[in-house]
């Protein structure tokens, strides 16, 4: 009703009101200290792929919490679908961004771009594989509409404490073995 008199009775105005006011709750949430949570584990393709993902909150109270506990295996499920690499893009190191712009350069040049468009296609080019490679910046597999940091806020704000996936490790059988013959 508060948010209703705020904007004058538009109820979509409304709606994003208080989205936008959940955010700016979650965002006092985030340089508070989150030493509980989880470590969850996730088995997908008949024991093919599996991952572990701690996820981190403010007390064990919010650690049994449904929604949290919802939300950590959707992140697990996440993981082991999409392989993400690294939590953040902060996580990702300077040689690894250099080496795959130097890629990425590569195949413009080869295509015969002009170097000006070819910039600019490698800076969007990189800027995707970052998304792609950053668990926080992917699309969330069960709403393409949201990405997992999103959820997390939307959940930050939900439940009134800061939530951080702090790390995860991925299996899947085969992958990283020595191929030499």
């Amino acid at each position: 009703k508060k948010a209703l008199v705020e904007v004058g009775g538009d109820m979509d105005k409304a709606i994003d009101f208080l989205r936008a006011k959940g955010l700016a709750k979650a965002a006092k949430k985030a340089g508070r200290e989150a030493t509980e949570g989880s470590v969850v584990s996730y088995i997908h393709g008949g024991g093919r792929i599996g991952v572990l993902v701690e996820i981190n909150c403010e007390t064990d109270f919010v650690a049994r919490n449904e929604d949290f506990v919802a939300f950590t295996k959707d992140v697990a499920m996440q993981i082991a679908a999409t392989a993400p690499q690294f939590v953040r893009k902060e996580e990702v190191d300077e040689d690894v961004k250099a080496r795959e712009k130097a890629v990425l350069v590569a195949k413009a040049v080869e295509s015969g771009k002009p170097a000006n468009i070819a910039e600019k296609m490698v800076e969007g080019q990189l800027s995707k594989w970052l998304k792609e490679i950053c668990l926080l910046d992917q699309p969330f597999v069960k709403n393409p509409d949201m990405t997992i940091e999103q959820v997390q806020q939307a959940l930050v704000a939900k439940i009134g404490e800061n939530i951080k996936i702090r790390r995860f490790v991925r299996f899947e059988l085969g992958e990283g073995l020595d191929k030499k013959k």
